[in-house]
């Protein structure tokens, strides 16, 4: 339960699963982009989002096609700066598209996936 002047949601969600090929890849690009490792082991990772929400990576032998879109995608305040400063890190975003809710690009993946990065919506309140 959150306190009555607390502005976020009473609940949040607790862990999220990622399948990967490359569980090495996919965690370093991760931690790169500034999610927080909590452990790594052989076959999977669990890392924290920003919220206290824990991305389970389990690597393996999966089928992912090109290009796929992965099934999740990371929240950003600020979408113009997060995309410069991708670019800066040599990710390759795509151009920015402007949705009815959302601003968001992408950029590549290990195993093929695209990732998606979009705007958060929260105006401006803590998240």
């Amino acid at each position: 339960m959150t306190e009555p002047d607390d502005p976020r949601p009473g609940v949040a969600i607790g862990h999220v699963r990622l399948d990967v090929n490359s569980l090495d890849a996919a965690c370093d690009l991760l931690e790169r982009l500034g999610v927080r490792r909590v452990t790594r082991q052989e076959s999977y990772a669990v890392l924290e989002l920003r919220g206290g929400t824990h991305l389970i990576v389990r690597g393996g032998d999966r089928e992912i096609a090109p290009g796929q879109m992965a099934p999740i995608d990371l929240m950003v305040d600020d979408v113009r700066a997060t995309h410069a400063r991708y670019r800066e890190m040599g990710l390759d975003p795509s151009d920015i598209a402007s949705g009815s809710v959302h601003s968001s690009f992408t950029i590549p993946f290990p195993d093929g996936y695209r990732l998606k990065i979009t705007s958060s919506h929260t105006g401006g309140r803590p998240v």
